[in-house]
């Protein structure tokens, strides 16, 4: 052995000593400290070792109490992510709903546009094509829907003076019995209001001409994204994802993808099951005769859009309508068809059409609708569900991806198989 391996040996033995004489005196002090602080029969918590501590004061803590607020920190934080990504959204409303509205219809008329393509379009072309077809339905449906409303309208409106009338014989009858001098007092408190109410009443009408404003920029928001999402979607959605780590690009797009078929399956099935209840819907007026039948069908079909909530909605106007142009029996036999067509949408149709890969949770559609209501009312309900139908997918496609992925799932795949 040369000079300098024997230095180096010495060398090492040296700091081995050293280690051993400080791990020998903190060992010691330790002792010390148990013996002179606690009854040695009773062992201390110092003296426990804990995985999840790296100090003294870390393990005088109880278990359960440090879970609980590693736990609150976490949810806390996650909390804050949230509520800052809710808040703008909010302050982005009119950016953001356009965006999703255009998702919504990109994921209906995409087949369209691959279709298209398949049979040797261009892209550009294509796209174009489906759009203009698009808005053309679109405003075709508008058309028809205006002109029956106002074809029927003044049918409405002379059943609806005949019924107040007969409200008002009924009221001046038993079991009322009011007098002209009532109805005349009930008049000018009406009258009252109105004008107490002037100033909120015209405001209100500035809103809405602000509001239609928005709808506008909004509609060309929308056609625009439309088109590029049908048309650059895939080049878009790569982008996107390119932009995140790298260990995370590919578990990021698996789930993507998943929830794009799982959105694009979810439009499809709402179409079929809205104009399945608008047919039937439709149906039950006709054979009752009641007024503005296509319009109140066209507006079964579009509030069909909002699970649950949506239906009965539009299910109750038409039973309004029913009352107001017919007679109670009539509007108690269109509630009965109502609440039939609705029953078999919901045991029949979503378990059938919607199929398992949107499935979700009753309550999770209420609290999602809800959700979507306070954050962007009409348009946040349409567009909360799914939204909610993407997010379960995705996350159920990288669970699933995470387990055949794991050890174990290899493991078993590996064991021959019994013939």
């Amino acid at each position: 052995m040369g000079r300098f391996e024997q230095a180096r040996e010495n060398i090492r033995r040296a700091y081995e000593a050293g280690r051993a004489s400080v791990r020998a005196a903190r060992a010691e002090q330790t002792r010390r400290y148990e013996e002179t602080q606690f009854e040695p029969e009773e062992p201390t918590a110092a003296a426990i070792v804990h995985n999840s501590t790296t100090s003294r004061d870390d393990a005088e803590v109880p278990g359960g109490l440090r879970v609980a607020a590693a736990w609150s920190w976490r949810l806390l934080i996650v909390g804050a992510l949230a509520w800052f990504v809710l808040y703008g959204i909010v302050m982005l409303s009119t950016v953001v709903i356009p965006l999703i509205i255009a998702l919504l219809l990109a994921a209906l008329f995409s087949p369209a546009v691959s279709w298209l393509r398949q049979i040797g379009l261009n892209r550009s072309i294509a796209t174009t094509i489906v759009v203009i077809a698009g808005i053309a339905l679109v405003a075709g449906t508008l058309t028809a829907v205006i002109s029956s409303f106002v074809t029927g309208l003044p049918e409405v409106t002379t059943n609806a003076k005949e019924g107040l009338r007969e409200v008002e014989n009924w009221m001046r009858h038993k079991p009322l019995n009011l007098t002209d001098l009532q109805f005349t007092k009930i008049g000018d408190a009406a009258q009252k209001w109105f004008d107490d109410n002037r100033d909120a009443v015209t405001t209100g009408f500035i809103s809405t001409a602000t509001t239609t404003l928005h709808v506008l920029a909004g509609f060309f928001l929308v056609l625009f994204s439309l088109f590029f999402l049908l048309r650059d979607g895939r080049q878009i959605w790569r982008f996107f994802v390119g932009l995140m780590p790298a260990a995370t690009r590919e578990p990021l797009d698996f789930a993507g993808i998943a929830a794009w078929h799982s959105l694009v399956s979810y439009v499809r099935a709402t179409i079929i099951v809205a104009f399945i209840d608008a047919v039937g819907i439709y149906i039950a007026m006709v054979i009752l005769d009641v007024p503005l039948k296509e319009a109140l069908a066209a507006l079964v079909f579009l509030f069909s859009f909002v699970p649950i909530l949506g239906a009965t909605i539009s299910g109750t106007i038409a039973v309004l309508v029913a009352l107001v142009a017919k007679d109670p029996l009539t509007a108690l036999i269109l509630l009965a068809a109502v609440i039939g067509v609705q029953q078999f949408e919901g045991h029949v149709l979503q378990p059938l059409i919607m199929g398992r890969a949107v499935a979700i949770h009753p309550l999770a559609v209420i609290l999602a609708i809800a959700g979507g209501l306070v954050i962007a009312g009409i348009i946040g309900a349409l567009i909360a569900v799914p939204m909610i139908a993407m997010l379960n997918t995705g996350i159920r496609a990288l669970v699933a991806r995470r387990r055949a992925a794991s050890p174990e799932a290899l493991a078993e795949a590996a064991l021959p198989t019994a013939t």
